[in-house]
């Protein structure tokens, strides 16, 4: 880790930063934001479900966004209620999504992947009292998990599915409610109220439920488009889930802060699927996580789907590879991509890359802090802030910053400090220009010998091998340098065998010789998150198992 600072470091060559505040905040809540959107756009389209070949205009997702809110208060909901959903991508997700927001309620957000135990915890724990679901999806039958966990979940008063009787009766009430009802309930609520609870995938222990407000999540959604240089014009391709801030601030927020198009391209992430809506809608903006790119990249049908509309999109949810960002900028013709780096818990974008920025810029870092924000890295141990070019933790204040852990303030304590810093977990570099470069989780930090080690240095190596298609780099116990170097290595189709000698052949001479990877396991797939990020917990548990053997 990184030493303290033992003489005084001039303020401007500390690791601190604040982004700009010529643009306001906006001070409106989601309902009204989309009232405004709607009047300026009525007759633009604004989503597409392309699974079910639906289309709405601004005018007609108000309309049906306010039948299922007055559905919603038919059934007894009312502001501050929580409402569950827990579906993949799909058009009520969004139609709910705003209803919730129009009314005050507070939508939580179920991990499509969870299964009953996990479920009944949310449920639970926010006190869900209705549930909007799928009724099954692929091998998730949500409809009988539900059922299974109704008796644990006494707050639980209704399950509606979708395209079933129930979420049918819904609409029905919803029709014949009165018109006025969502816009003077909405009228009564706070930009600063609860209006999203998003359980972050721990590594340990059960979730924590990220509080958000509208102030929250529509500012972030609001300034990443900002960023991507949105207008009414834009059409964006959002294959990220929508349980995850990345679906539903930084594309059905910023999209409807603009006046832009959503488009669904399947219901979870297919990326032939994802190609395919690109060249029919004629998108000019794809987002993903890097695995996703690496997908789209290499699926046998890319060369068959026209991109050329495309011209920005964001890559985020974690490090982005440099040669990922070079292909995804050359091939697709995205060259205005973004990389942004953020959490749940700061709703979630902290840090993006400009259009102007230099294409170093882009593939080695994850931008300047954003609007109205900060940002500083500490140090890890005494929390002092260190000076640019060292590496600590990141951590960011401002309007992002959640309202707390659903229920819980020593864990709330435990993340965001009396000042109202969040404390990210991660390791950054911020360099003279303000631009921060993510080297890793403190906790993936691998300590060989004495030495730390990032295993993002070590990844971002590994992608120039030509065989490589994909790496991920971690510490597994040894009983010599206390941890030792695992790459977990996937091949591109057709290369040959790769073997630890081979690979360290390769990185010799080039890597610092406590770099050098010393494990090699060869991979089809790293185990996910359901949005996209490695989970090298997993990895980690893994690799001790098949180091035993």
């Amino acid at each position: 880790m990184p030493v303290p600072v033992s003489e005084p470091v001039p303020v401007a060559d500390l690791s601190h930063a604040r982004g700009a505040t010529g643009t306001p905040l906006l001070t409106e809540t989601i309902g009204a934001n989309l009232d405004r959107t709607a009047a300026a756009f009525a007759d633009r389209e604004a989503l597409v479900d392309l699974p079910t070949g639906r289309r709405w205009t601004y005018r007609r997702l108000v309309e049906d966004v306010d039948v299922v809110a007055r559905g919603l208060l038919a059934l007894g909901v009312t502001t501050g209620d929580r409402v569950g959903i827990w579906s993949p991508n799909c058009a009520e997700w969004v139609l709910l999504q705003y209803a919730t927001a129009r009314i005050g309620a507070v939508l939580v957000s179920i991990n499509p992947g969870y299964r009953t135990h996990e479920l009944v915890y949310v449920l639970r724990q926010s006190g869900v009292r209705t549930v909007v679901a799928t009724p099954a999806y692929k091998t998730s039958d949500y409809a009988g998990m539900l059922a299974e966990a109704r008796p644990d979940c006494p707050e639980l008063r209704d399950v509606l599915l979708i395209g079933e009787p129930s979420w049918d009766a819904l609409l029905t009430a919803g029709q014949a409610g009165d018109p006025a009802q969502p816009a003077l309930v909405g009228a009564g609520l706070s930009a600063d109220e609860p209006i999203n609870i998003q359980y972050t995938s721990g590594t340990t222990g059960f979730p924590k439920g990220a509080t958000l407000s509208h102030r929250n999540i529509l500012n972030n959604g609001y300034f990443v488009g900002e960023s991507c240089e949105y207008t009414e014009q834009d059409r964006i391709c959002i294959p990220v889930p929508f349980y995850h801030c990345f679906g539903m601030v930084m594309g059905n927020l910023a999209a409807t802060s603009h006046g832009a198009c959503m488009v669904i391209p399947a219901p979870s992430f297919d990326p032939a699927a994802t190609l395919a809506a690109v060249a029919a809608e004629r998108c000019t903006s794809l987002y993903g996580v890097p695995t996703m790119f690496i997908a789209e990249l290499n699926d046998p049908s890319f060369a068959e789907h026209d991109l050329s509309t495309l011209r920005t999109g964001i890559m985020a949810g974690s490090p982005c590879p440099s040669e990922v960002m070079k292909q995804v900028m050359e091939r697709m013709g995205m060259r205005d991509v973004s990389i942004c780096y953020g959490m749940t818990e700061t709703s979630p974008v902290s840090t993006q890359t400009r259009t102007d920025d230099s294409f170093e810029h882009r593939v080695s870092t994850v931008g300047r802090v954003g609007p109205h924000l900060e940002v500083k890295v500490v140090h890890p141990s005494t929390g002092e802030t260190l000076p640019r070019g060292t590496a600590g933790e990141l951590c960011t204040r401002g309007y992002s910053v959640m309202l707390g852990y659903w229920e819980e303030p020593e864990r709330t304590a435990e993340a965001v400090d009396a000042d109202g810093w969040m404390h990210t977990g991660d390791l950054a570099v911020m360099d003279a220009d303000g631009y921060l470069a993510i080297t890793g989780r403190i906790k993936d930090m691998v300590i060989r010998g004495g030495e730390n080690v990032y295993p993002r240095e070590i990844e971002e190596f590994l992608y120039r091998h030509p065989d490589i298609l994909d790496a991920q780099v971690i510490g597994v116990p040894d009983e010599k340098y206390g941890e030792e170097l695992m790459a977990w290595i996937r091949l591109r189709p057709g290369a040959p065998e790769l073997t630890a000698d081979a690979l360290r052949a390769y990185c010799d001479g080039k890597l610092a010789h406590y770099k050098i990877p010393r494990f090699v396991h060869l991979v089809d797939a790293f185990p996910m998150t359901v949005t996209g990020k490695v989970r090298k917990v997993e990895m980690r548990e893994e690799a001790v198992r098949l180091l035993a053997e």
